[in-house]
């Protein structure tokens, strides 16, 4: 078995309210960007059902929440209800749990850090200002920094040994 990580296709942020915050991909092929739209909406259902029957309380980490063609999806849902998916290239070598908690980990810290930026100016009446889902949907087009981060974890697992 290789000890070589699995090469990440694709991080989806999902709000609350069940809208995309932001899709990145890293394939070469840009034609593949609705499929992985695709792939965060179909995840949605599963992640529900599994919110619904975890009695875990505080459990972030969703697991493998299904396989697809050539791609394994897994869940991770913040105590904001901001769902996280990723899609990791299928291969033969073997995923520890611990390394996808770690990557979920670094991408919730991407998108606190940029929600955190005190300069992140959203265009947002004040009556609306304490509703994150209107300062996500507000914030869309710049959330330049969770970009940014973003790309850099999947440059840093997409080129790890």
């Amino acid at each position: 078995m290789s000890s070589r990580p699995p090469r990440l296709n694709a991080v989806a942020y999902i709000s609350a309210a069940q809208s995309p915050i932001l899709v990145r991909t890293f394939v070469p092929n840009k034609q593949d960007d609705l499929k992985y739209h695709y792939i965060a909406h179909t995840s949605l259902d599963v992640i529900e059902e599994r919110v619904v029957s975890t009695s875990k309380l505080g459990e972030c980490y969703l697991g493998h929440l299904y396989s697809m063609e050539d791609l394994a999806v897994y869940g991770w849902i913040a105590p904001s209800k901001i769902k996280i998916v990723i899609a990791l290239a299928l291969t033969d070598a073997f995923i520890k749990d611990q390394d996808i908690v770690t990557l979920f980990k670094a991408l919730h810290l991407a998108y606190h850090q940029a929600l955190s930026n005190p300069f992140l100016r959203l265009n947002v009446s004040p009556e609306v200002a304490n509703d994150p889902a209107a300062l996500i949907v507000a914030g869309n087009a710049r959330w330049k920094s969770l970009t940014k981060r973003v790309d850099a974890i999947g440059k840093a697992v997409n080129e790890a040994p």
